[in-house]
């Protein structure tokens, strides 16, 4: 016993070294799948479900094992069309995973500084439209997409490709114009969709004074990622949703630091912050050196 135990370090570093490059590809794919799958099962509809399938493979099973021939047969007819009905029943969850593969952060890469400077006029523009429309109470419903592409919900509306401005967003939203009740879909810096119709949110806990307005505003953003900025035709109150959360009563200033955290690239605060800090050193480096001359 006293060998084998001296022995097994050994034999681990043999396996060990057996391992090749395509080995540590095949499981980290299988790890990135399994986590898909818990991300897939967190809702509770899923969790049930999933329970429900755990408990057909183990009674198909124990048929196996008593030999139930004819219950075993049936179960395992039903396996067949399974993976079938399970497509069907997770169809919303495998959509959003598969529009998450699809995204577009590969591109945004490569037009980083570009689309920053782009979507730091459009927020300017977007706040000063939202605090006038505030103002005279004109109802707004803004949809800034961001990962996920909402290609389906523009084609619901009216399709436009027009650079934002608070004039074009308060003549889209003016009372007596036609695509004043739909939503206005913003993909990098450009209006994409005026008139567009968002899915209502399904929160049955949401306040009773919300309108259909900020329900599907809060509907948009539980189905994507988007950020969604909402004014109130009756209060004039300007709110942001996000993630299926509402953030109410904003301020101008607060609108736009909102929007600026959610919207622009962090890389190039993160940029910024390492230059700051970089030439700060090297200041400090140079007073110490002019303060150590002094003294001598």
């Amino acid at each position: 016993m006293e060998v084998k135990l001296v022995e097994l370090p050994v034999v681990i570093g043999r396996y060990l070294l057996l391992i090749q490059p395509t080995d540590l590809l095949d499981i980290a794919i299988m790890i990135f799948a399994l986590y898909k799958v818990f991300m897939l099962v967190q809702s509770t509809k899923a969790a049930s479900l999933l329970k429900g399938l755990l408990v057909f493979l183990a009674a198909l099973m124990l048929s196996s094992v008593l030999h139930l021939h004819g219950v075993h047969f049936i179960m395992n007819s039903m396996v067949e069309w399974g993976v079938l009905a399970l497509i069907i029943l997770f169809q919303p969850e495998i959509r959003r995973i598969l529009e998450q593969m699809g995204s577009k952060r590969f591109v945004a890469f490569f037009a980083h500084e570009e689309v920053a400077n782009v979507m730091e006029q459009t927020i300017g523009q977007t706040v000063l439209a939202c605090t006038e429309m505030s103002q005279s109470r004109t109802g707004a419903l803004i949809v800034f997409e961001r990962e996920l592409l909402l290609d389906d919900l523009v084609r619901s509306g009216t399709v436009l490709d027009a650079s934002v401005s608070s004039e074009l967003l308060k003549n889209i939203f003016f009372v007596k114009a036609p695509m004043h009740d739909g939503a206005v879909i913003i993909r990098n810096g450009r209006v994409l969709g005026a008139g567009c119709m968002l899915p209502l949110s399904k929160n049955v806990n949401l306040s009773r004074d919300l309108g259909m307005r900020h329900r599907a505003g809060i509907g948009m953003s539980e189905n994507s990622d988007a950020v969604v900025v909402i004014v109130s035709e009756e209060t004039g109150s300007i709110s942001v949703a996000i993630g299926g959360m509402l953030k109410r009563h904003l301020k101008p200033e607060t609108l736009e630091n909102l929007l600026r955290n959610e919207l622009l690239p962090q890389e190039s605060e993160e940029t910024d912050k390492q230059k700051f800090s970089l030439s700060g050193f090297v200041n400090l480096l140079a007073a110490k050196k002019n303060g150590g001359g002094d003294d001598e």
